[in-house]
């Protein structure tokens, strides 16, 4: 019967103390060669060499622990990243499933949970930003859900007005530099306030706006589309820019529209029917300004800050009698019919 013997591996460092004995040995044996050496020179000599070759081995050994260190660092790392993903996957999950539930429960007939609905999808988009243009999507498209203002149901209002409120607590303050754009094309709204906003393209088109419209003070950075709407209240809009294209076309605003010190940065078009007092006092306009088949039945006010860089008149009518009041160079004309057309003077 044999017997396998297995061979002892040399540990490094009991070879570097091998080696070190070895280079002692041979550089002491080396340098006492020289007739002129002494004994003390060989051994301090051959002392120096092999405390050499114990630095080189330390030096190997310190690297040796530091890249094993990174290499647990790293590891760490990986994993702590890795649990990092985990955890925003679940959260997205989590988000995704809140969602899902918040826009099935928009549809539910009590109108309490409608509510619970409106406020848990504001919840999930001020914890999680990316989700808000989506939020605001969702609720300006209940809002555009057909709606008498005047004989619809009063439990229809409260969610509705709620609705309205998500849409003013989503949107960021006037100095803010992220912008969501709003979508109410045929929506009915009631004291739609939005004071104070940042939106970026607003879309009115075809609504009906009753109690008042607010936009004071608001940056709207695209474009304001108000075009076919009705205004059953005042429109108050003082004091608010809108960066992109403002459009009035169709429009009727049955009571007093407030545009003093408003900016208008793209071109406007003003061809509605103003049933109340509209001022347009030290309003800006930094390019067109269309006022053709505009119709003014009340006093008006359009002495504009500045001379816009375009202005088109065209069958702009003035009701007979009532208080109108122009920047130079403007006129009122008469007409057969006893009415009067405003012109270029």
């Amino acid at each position: 019967m044999s017997v396998v013997r297995q061979k002892k591996r040399v540990t490094p460092l009991a070879g570097t103390i091998l080696l070190a004995i070895a280079v002692v040995v041979g550089v002491s044996v080396w340098v006492l060669t020289d007739p002129k050496s002494t004994t003390a020179d060989a051994v301090r000599t051959g002392g120096l060499a092999g405390a050499s070759v114990v630095a080189l081995y330390a030096l190997w050994l310190n690297d040796r622990r530091r890249k094993v260190e990174e290499a647990r660092q790293e590891i760490e790392r990986g994993r702590h990243e890795l649990e990092s993903f985990r955890a925003e996957r679940d959260l997205e999950r989590v988000a995704d499933e809140r969602f899902a539930k918040s826009i099935e429960l928009l549809g539910h007939e009590a109108e309490q949970v409608r509510v619970g609905a409106m406020h848990a999808l504001a919840g999930l988009a001020r914890g999680r930003p990316e989700y808000t243009q989506t939020v605001l999507d969702i609720v300006c498209s209940y809002l555009r859900r057909p709606f008498d203002l005047e004989d619809g149901a009063p439990s229809e209002r409260v969610v509705r007005l709620n609705a309205q409120q998500v849409l003013t607590g989503l949107l960021p303050d006037r100095d803010a530099t992220e912008s969501y754009d709003l979508d109410l094309t045929g929506a009915a709204l009631s004291r739609f306030d939005l004071s104070g906003k940042r939106i970026g393209e607003l879309t009115l088109r075809e609504a009906t706006l009753g109690r008042s419209t607010i936009l004071e003070s608001a940056h709207i950075t695209g474009s304001c589309w108000l075009t076919r709407a009705t205004l059953q209240g005042p429109l108050e809009m003082a004091g608010a820019r809108v960066d992109g294209r403002a459009w009035f076309s169709g429009t009727t605003l049955k009571q007093a529209a407030d545009l003093e010190r408003v900016t208008f940065g793209g071109d406007v078009a003003f061809s509605a029917t103003f049933q109340a007092t509209m001022s347009l006092r030290d309003a800006r306009f930094e390019a067109a300004l269309d006022l053709r088949n505009a119709t003014f039945r009340h006093h008006a006010d359009l002495r504009v800050a500045g001379e816009p860089s375009e202005v088109r008149f065209g069958d702009t009518r003035v009701g007979t009698g009532k208080d109108v009041q122009l920047p130079e160079g403007w006129t009122l004309e008469e007409e057969r019919d006893g009415g009067f057309v405003i012109e270029r003077g």
